[in-house]
């Protein structure tokens, strides 16, 4: 069984989209059970239309909605410790439920869950990260969307962290790291990136192979 905390009122289209969402997850996930947290006279009639969701859920009442427009900054000062985004991802830190869900401002979304959650030993900041179907498999990648511009020890944490989900989901012993740059010479790109790519050849990690 996974238990799932959800922020249902994040996202463009609000709690009607991200509920019908969760339902719709349990035609390929029968075994989920979520945590919704949102307002209640909002979400209890919307989550009522959803028999199979009703049955495998639980509703916790949350007065405070980040708005899509608002500022990181903004954002955790009206929403740390009350809102419905802070909530779904609070549930996490205390083991109530495993995963996260919002579909909500991803500058707050990413700010909130630093401050919650706090990030690995070492690590500045977060990342975002997509998996990309390729003609091997699956690939994860990152930063994509968290950071505007990384240094070359930003690069590293995000390998280190793509790396350690590559294990996760793919059981995969010894994943493979490359750097996206502008060309396959080593002379070529931003100097982050050369610096980044010379950190990861000398650190020789048992847990990846760099690639280049």
């Amino acid at each position: 069984m996974v238990k799932i905390a959800i922020d249902a009122m994040g996202g463009d289209h609000g709690p009607e989209v991200s509920l019908e969402g969760a339902d719709r997850a349990l035609d390929r996930q029968p075994d989920i059970e979520y945590l919704i947290f949102g307002q209640e006279a909002v979400c209890r009639p919307l989550i009522d239309k959803f028999p199979r969701l009703k049955a495998k859920s639980e509703l916790r009442h949350c007065d405070v909605a980040i708005r899509m427009d608002e500022k990181p900054s903004q954002a955790l000062r009206r929403g740390r410790y009350t809102s419905s985004m802070w909530k779904a991802i609070e549930a996490v830190k205390l083991k109530e439920a495993d995963a996260a869900v919002s579909a909500g401002n991803t500058g707050a979304l990413m700010a909130m869950s630093k401050f919650c959650l706090r990030t690995m030993a070492n690590v500045e900041r977060p990342a975002i990260a997509g998996i990309w179907p390729t003609k091997r498999g699956e690939s994860i990648v990152l930063d994509i969307g968290a950071t505007i511009g990384a240094d070359s020890q930003q690069l590293l944490d995000f390998s280190l962290m793509g790396g350690a989900m590559a294990r996760a989901l793919f059981e995969v012993r010894k994943p493979t790291v490359g750097l996206l740059n502008v060309g396959v010479e080593e002379v070529k790109g931003q100097e982050e990136v050369k610096e980044a790519g010379r950190l990861l050849r000398e650190a020789n990690l048992d847990t990846l192979e760099y690639y280049g």
